[in-house]
């Protein structure tokens, strides 16, 4: 699945377009992130009948405001705070009845059923997403944040900044909403359960969840035998989430301006950004609206169609422009040598000029790292080429550990780096978000790869346990389209200075990061199959700005580096 976040540098220049102006730009925003607010606010409100209109409402303040936005790095969580706003601002209206007045579960508008049946949803995850009726509407906006957050949609800082809280704080809250989540997952679980005390407790439920009876059941099942004998073992929330897309957007939505003289005051109040009568248009185009059997994220960026009454079908990954890597130029093809068709030429003739045949020099950066197949165990690698080494330092120090999303290390100097992988499906499965090069100044080279295996190497642990990619019995850590896969030690040239970055939501992973030489690249890549090893490493320089450069690689410096493009000619 290809996120929002991946498809970053797409949107920065859509937002600046439609800043200035560009008509189409602006159709794109509102088309491409709808689906984002849609998925924040129907979780939120639960599929209430408010959706619609808190949904309309952050899409209109977001164009009515896009000329007030200096950076487009911040835009989604600009946006994500806008919908929070407005979600809050629903509830304090909401004061002539209850706030969770709406439709009971089962009804089309019920969000955790649109969940289940638009996303085939089956098993535990199924089980979660019921659940969520469960909680109190405080708890299910922030359910709504972190839902996306760890399906990869949204970053911790945007959670925290939406909600107006700390990073720290937002931790404390995020943990507590799991363990509300948790309970309310058991009540799923016992109601499709037999036990005859949960029966003739619910006899008198109108069937509609509420904090309530939400307490009445938990603590039955919390001393029912019965009940707790007949749970299965539970996989956590979040990696019963990694993966999961976005809720299609239902068939018919539009996003349109009405209330009376709204469309007149619209109008006039974006004139000064130079769209007037394009916001207009844009926001009631009919081609906002997406199909009940796709799911629209990035722009294009991920799409999944199902033709009804078919299978779902597999997400196709479409590339944006900022994902997409011009292939470098062929070499022309050589002049042909073959004399044409004719009678033979005289003996004295002078023979015909050589093919000449021209080399191009590959710029720098205009070859990036692509999918390769691993060597055979026993096959040694070619020579490594020796740059200049002054030495590179390390804001992290001679070794460096990042293991949370958000952790970086900056790195300055002449010479060789090692970065060294260490993933853990074992704790939390599923799509691996990789790490990212940003800010670079320089050069910075992938030279080679060692450590003895890739991690999609099969190997196993002597008590059962997995490592490299996973496991049947733990799942597996996968990695994003089109990505290289890493051996266990991975190997830079650095000549001058960039900043490496966890992106980690997803699959568990972590990076040891040390400045290392010339001497212990060779080493490790030429040691060969000994001491349980499994195989040589791999050379991948050619001393020359032809060697490969890393995915994930930028000289800018987005706010979230997991922004940075898959490929970038740098």
């Amino acid at each position: 699945m290809t996120t929002y976040a991946e498809a970053g540098g797409h949107w920065r220049a859509t937002i600046a377009d439609a800043q200035a102006g560009d008509r189409q730009a602006l159709e794109d925003l509102v088309a491409g992130w709808l689906p984002l607010v849609y998925n924040i606010v129907g979780r939120a409100l639960n599929g209430h009948a408010d959706v619609d209109d808190v949904v309309q409402e952050t899409m209109l303040r977001a164009v009515d405001h896009l000329g007030s936005l200096r950076d487009p790095d911040s835009f989604r969580s600009w946006l994500v705070a806008i919908a929070m706003r407005q979600i809050r601002d629903r509830a304090r209206r909401r004061t002539d009845r209850r706030l969770d007045e709406g439709p009971p579960p089962g009804e089309a508008a019920d969000f955790a059923e649109l969940t289940v049946l638009r996303l085939q949803l089956e098993g535990q995850r199924r089980e979660v997403a019921e659940a969520v009726r469960w909680l109190d509407d405080e708890d299910r906006q922030l359910l709504s944040l972190w839902w996306l957050e760890v399906a990869g949609e949204l970053t911790r800082r945007e959670l925290a900044a939406a909600v107006g809280i700390s990073r720290q704080h937002a931790a404390v809250r995020v943990q507590r909403v799991k363990e509300r989540l948790e309970v309310s997952r058991g009540i799923v679980r016992a109601l499709g359960g037999a036990c005859p005390g949960l029966r003739e407790l619910t006899a008198r439920w109108s069937g509609r969840p509420d904090s309530v009876w939400r307490k009445r059941l938990a603590r039955h099942i919390r001393g029912c035998g019965c009940c707790e004998d007949a749970r299965e073992p539970v996989v956590p929330a979040e990696r019963l989430l990694v993966g999961i897309a976005l809720v299609p957007v239902p068939a018919g939505f539009a996003i349109s301006l009405f209330l009376g003289g709204r469309t007149a005051a619209a109008a006039a109040g974006v004139s000064s950004a130079g769209w007037s009568a394009k916001v207009l248009a844009a926001l009631t185009k009919p081609a906002v609206a997406v199909t009940a059997g796709a799911t629209l994220a990035a722009g294009g960026a991920y799409v999944a169609v199902q033709t009804p009454g078919e299978p779902p079908a597999r997400a196709a990954v479409v590339p944006t422009a900022a994902s997409t890597l011009a292939a470098p130029p062929s070499p022309p093809a050589s002049a042909s040598a073959s004399a044409p068709a004719g009678p033979a030429s005289p003996s004295h003739s002078p023979p015909a000029p050589p093919p000449v045949t021209q080399t191009k020099a590959r710029l720098y950066g205009s070859v990036v790292d692509a999918v390769d197949r691993a060597p055979d165990q026993d096959r040694p690698p070619g020579a490594l080429p020796q740059r200049p080494a002054a030495g590179v330092t390390s804001s992290g120090g001679a070794h460096a550990t990042l293991n949370h999303r958000g952790d970086a290390v900056t790195l300055s100097g002449q010479g060789y780096v090692l970065v060294r992988w260490q993933i853990s499906p074992q704790y939390r499965s599923g799509s691996l978000v990789m790490p990212s090069w940003t800010g670079l100044r320089g050069k910075l080279f992938h030279v080679a790869s060692g450590g003895g295996r890739r991690m999609d190497d099969p190997v196993g642990g002597a008590d059962g346990t997995a490592t490299g990619m996973g496991a049947p019995s733990t799942g597996y850590a996968v990695l994003p389209s089109g990505a290289q896969q890493m051996w266990q030690n991975e190997y830079f040239y650095l000549a001058g200075t960039v900043v490496l970055t966890v992106n980690e939501r997803g699959a568990d992973y972590g990076l040891n990061v040390f400045p290392t030489t010339w001497d212990a690249v060779h080493e490790d890549v030429t040691s060969g199959p000994a001491q349980g090893a499994r195989r040589y490493g791999l050379v991948r320089d050619t001393g020359r700005d032809d060697a490969p450069v890393p995915q994930y690689v930028t000289r800018e410096m987005p706010s979230d580096p997991a922004t940075a493009p898959q490929r970038s000619a740098v």
